[in-house]
């Protein structure tokens, strides 16, 4: 136990002591603390997937850990390690993170205290308090993961708490590095593609460490939320820069700054970082539900969903994709069905002016809406005397390609209308 008291703290600069990235033999320590703990989760081949993108797809089926999550890995790993654990942890998360702390103080004896966002899921926020029981106290503080974070780090310096950070520590990307132990034991085939989701950071430089010593052909690909690019944004400046605004719906890889230890490994090593719209992510969660029976959170389907703007290079070649997570909260599922129509193509909203008098509506719902679309959301957004009256209409098509048809009849009626979607502002207000 003292080693990591030696090895990981007497250094202020963790990136001088981890000597460009993890080592073998400690990954190997990391993977003996974790038997009897984390699972070994499964490597699936997808036979939809591997005929829809014409290759040889695996998943890494994290989401099947015991917390869900692959999170459980680095927690466990860092407090287990850390001899002044004993007296109490303290950690910042917006769920998988928490959940990882949680069940590691509760196994170990420890007391814990979690700061996390106030905008976290609440199924998240429950399965935290689930498997920490008595051992753990959930504060939640902010609207984003940094906020939480930097109540955590004082609230820990104040009480001299051992901080467990959510990625940018060595024993976190150690522990988490595991993953591709797993991996590789698995695979019998060489892999050309390992695609990883990005959040701070944690699990794609820890894989680095073990895939580019003893994987070193394979490319690793490292997907970030478009809304959350902080590692393709910090790479592409040369320096770890904070982004000044994130989306925060892809909770769980939303950081506005990566880690810099993990900076350091992925401007070095990493491959690539595609980025993913929200509304992409949303259509693979519904796609994974209805065809495979995965359920994912937004986080875990980054990788999956990553595969359509990387079909060409694909083709023919060995692929893993990493689902990191399915702590996805039902209460979601009206808001992910929606991003999806939106990025599809599906769903339309509009300001339009009908004229007031009778058999104005009636008039259109005849002859401009099309046979196989359907109003989903109808108000006026002002009342009064005047000629023509503002409405709020919603219009769901069967097929994207129909939209151009439906612009062409409003505009061949003489109606007035404003499209909402291609207008943040307007969306945001109306919607």
């Amino acid at each position: 136990m003292q080693e990591g008291k030696n090895e990981y703290l007497a250094s202020n600069d963790m990136s001088d002591s981890f000597s460009n990235f993890a080592s073998i033999e400690r990954i190997h320590k990391a993977g003996e603390r974790l038997k009897g703990v984390a699972v070994h989760t499964p490597l699936q081949k997808n036979k939809n997937l591997s005929e829809a993108y014409a290759c040889s797809l695996w998943l890494k089926r994290e989401d099947l850990q015991l917390v869900r999550s692959y999170k459980l890995r680095g927690a466990y790993n860092m407090i287990s390690a850390v001899p002044e654990a004993k007296n109490g942890v303290v950690c910042a998360s917006a769920g998988n993170h928490a959940q990882g702390v949680a069940y590691s103080c509760s196994k170990l004896g420890i007391q814990g205290t979690i700061f996390m966002p106030a905008t976290t899921p609440k199924q998240k926020i429950h399965q935290v308090k689930m498997f920490g029981k008595e051992f753990i106290e959930v504060r939640l503080v902010g609207d984003t993961f940094d906020d939480a974070y930097a109540e955590a780090i004082a609230y820990a310096e104040n009480k001299k708490l051992t901080f467990v950070h959510p990625f940018d520590h060595p024993l976190i990307v150690e522990g988490q590095a595991t993953v591709g132990i797993e991996i590789l034991a698995d695979m019998q085939e060489p892999i050309d593609y390992l695609i990883v989701p990005v959040g701070g950071g944690g699990l794609v430089s820890g894989l680095i460490s073990w895939f580019k010593v003893l994987s070193p052909d394979t490319k690793i690909i490292g997907v970030e939320p478009e809304g959350a690019p902080a590692m393709l944004t910090s790479l592409e400046a040369g320096l770890n820069t904070p982004l000044a605004t994130i989306d925060k719906f892809v909770d769980g890889a939303a950081v506005k700054r990566v880690g810099d230890l993990n900076f350091a490994i992925c401007k070095d090593h990493l491959d690539q970082v595609i980025l993913v719209p929200e509304g992409k992510v949303c259509s693979t969660i519904i796609k994974l539900y209805n065809e495979e029976a995965i359920v994912v959170e937004p986080a875990g389907s980054l990788a999956i969903a990553a595969l359509d703007f990387m079909k060409d290079k694909i083709k023919g070649k060995n692929v893993i994709c990493v689902v990191t997570g399915s702590n996805n909260d039902l209460g979601r599922m009206d808001e992910i069905k929606e991003r999806s129509l939106l990025y599809e193509g599906l769903k339309h909203y509009f300001i339009i002016n009908f004229p007031q008098r009778a058999g104005a509506l009636r008039e259109f719902l005849d002859q401009v809406l099309g046979p196989n679309d359907d109003i989903t959301r109808f108000e006026y957004t002002k009342k009064n005397m005047k000629e023509y009256g503002p409405a709020l209409v919603g219009i769901e098509l069967k097929n994207k390609e129909d939209y151009s048809a439906l612009i062409d009849r409003m505009e061949k009626k003489g109606i007035v209308y404003l499209t909402i979607n291609s207008d943040p502002n307007l969306f945001n207000y109306f919607l």
